[in-house]
């Protein structure tokens, strides 16, 4: 007789035999039968323990942003605000969970905007203790600023494969994120433009174009006079 003991068991095998289908092929490629192979059990102790595959993935969805998020989740050990940093320095270890997050963060779920919620909210309040400690220059739109930076640290996990083919390497690698971080940090630190004058310019047309702003006018002179 098959004990609870090995219901969970196997439900955990199944849920983590799914992430890494899902991380690998995608949601649509990946099939039962494979994720079952994978967990060895059979497809229909999937739909015993899941239901369906879209439950199956909401499972699978709900897991991953408990293990970024969740300070009970003991899967990866790190502060919460570190959390996908710590994962990313052991990619043989935690690599499907970076790749199925990933992917869960190019759909629109109810996960995955918990997690996106989450991270921006990190970025955040990592940005305004760096400001409170003089690190940072005042910023016109904290809440923007906040969510471009996010995007920034996020690009390379969303789209891995293509970053990969251009710089010839994983840049989630420990060469590449070696790679990245002068060039990161001389982005943020100094910026591209030389000088200020992009950004005096777009200050002064967005003035120009604010609700209730009128064009300066230019100071008239009588017909003939000089």
């Amino acid at each position: 007789m098959r004990s609870a003991s090995d219901d969970l068991t196997a439900r955990a095998r199944i849920r983590e035999s799914a992430i890494r289908a899902f991380a690998r092929d995608g949601f649509d490629a990946a099939s039962m039968r494979t994720i079952a192979a994978d967990a060895g059990v059979s497809p229909a102790l999937i739909v015993h323990h899941f239901g369906d595959k879209r439950a199956l993935r909401e499972a699978c969805d709900d897991h991953v942003v408990s293990v970024f998020t969740d300070d009970g989740n003991d899967l990866i050990q790190g502060p919460t605000a570190d959390r996908i940093r710590t994962a990313l320095h052991d990619l043989d270890r935690h690599g499907p969970y970076i790749d199925y997050l990933g992917r869960m963060l190019g759909d629109s779920s109810p996960s995955a905007d918990r997690l996106f919620d989450e991270i921006v909210r990190g970025t955040r309040a990592s940005l305004d203790d760096q400001r409170a400690a003089g690190v940072l220059h005042e910023m016109s739109d904290p809440e923007m600023t906040s969510l471009l930076v996010a995007l920034i640290g996020l690009a390379p996990v969303v789209m891995r494969a293509q970053v990969a083919r251009v710089l010839g390497q994983d840049q989630l690698s420990p060469a590449g994120m070696l790679r990245t971080t002068l060039p990161m940090l001389e982005l943020l630190t100094h910026g591209i433009y030389a000088d200020t004058r992009f950004l005096e310019g777009a200050r002064q047309a967005m003035a120009a174009d604010a609700p209730g702003t009128e064009p300066p006018v230019e100071p008239r002179t009588e017909e003939g006079t000089q």
